[in-house]
């Protein structure tokens, strides 16, 4: 009984109330059925060495009636009392696995939730790191409470900005990831770019101050083949690339590539060794 109560637990099924009033009613039944078999196995005995005060088919008839008044009635209440009791605890749990997956400040998810929604995408998707630009120096100019609502702001042009297809998070600090999926990737790189030109174009106002805001950010694909350490790491490459050429831009991890590329041309004294050096930034790409 206690493991079938902790089975329907964990399955949710006490997530709603009706569900724990089912959960009563069964446990009711379940009651003076067991009652009932023990009345049969016990009854006939005590009247065949004239034990019963009451004939036979009186016995089976009080018992019967009693089993149900009694046992039903008890048996009810008890299940109730545990089932709100379960209700509680589930609706607790609830609360916190989200919590645990939560950011506290932005209401996305965090670094661990969005993990994990990436080790189970596939592929057709981007991956965007995104990064808002000198943030340091806004915190140390206007305040903390004013770089809080800097992290609030570009939260809630993320959520807005993308559907629930896409997977937006707070990596931690002032980087945020984005799982853009759904659509061709001339369509996904469009979409991230708008982002990025709808941050710059609405200063915040906090704390009394007109803040403008910015944001970089590296885009990196998942396909077939490639790991999510890979996508992870050349997505940041770009970012870091974006942040290098001025940031306020969103640098795709083609465009590193060909920058990479076009510097071991210039620096490489010939052909081999061009070729060698296109190898190992290909390497470092994942691509």
């Amino acid at each position: 009984m206690k493991n079938w109560m902790s089975l329907q637990a964990d399955f949710g099924n006490f997530h709603y109330r009706r569900n724990v009033y089912l959960f009563a009613l069964k446990m009711s039944f379940l009651a003076v059925v067991l009652s009932g078999v023990i009345m049969s196995l016990t009854i006939p005995p005590l009247g065949f060495f004239g034990l019963l005060p009451v004939t036979l088919s009186h016995a089976l008839g009080f018992g019967a009636i009693f089993s149900w008044l009694v046992g039903g009635t008890v048996s009810g209440m008890l299940s109730l009392a545990a089932g709100f009791a379960l209700h509680e605890l589930t609706l607790s749990r609830a609360e916190f696995e989200k919590l645990s997956r939560t950011d506290t400040l932005s209401g996305l998810l965090n670094r661990r939730a969005f993990t994990e929604a990436l080790e189970n995408t596939e592929s057709d998707a981007s991956l965007v790191i995104f990064d808002v630009d000198r943030f340091k120096a806004i915190n140390d100019r206007f305040g903390h409470a004013c770089g809080d609502a800097v992290i609030t702001a570009v939260s809630a042009v993320l959520t807005s900005a993308f559907d629930e297809l896409s997977v937006v998070a707070r990596l931690g600090g002032e980087e945020f990831g984005v799982i853009v999926s759904g659509e061709p990737l001339e369509a996904r790189l469009e979409r991230i770019q708008a982002v990025r030109a709808r941050v710059a174009g609405g200063p915040i106002v906090a704390e009394g101050h007109t803040i403008g805001i910015t944001i970089s950010g590296g885009v990196a694909d998942l396909v077939a083949g490639r790991s999510k350490q890979q996508v992870y790491a050349s997505a940041d490459r770009a970012l870091y690339l974006a942040k290098a050429r001025g940031r306020n831009r969103v640098v795709h991890e083609r465009e590193g590539l060909h920058h990479a590329w076009h510097g071991l041309s210039e620096n490489s004294p010939d052909a081999e060794s061009r070729g060698q050096g296109g190898d190992n930034v290909m390497q470092a790409y994942g691509i």
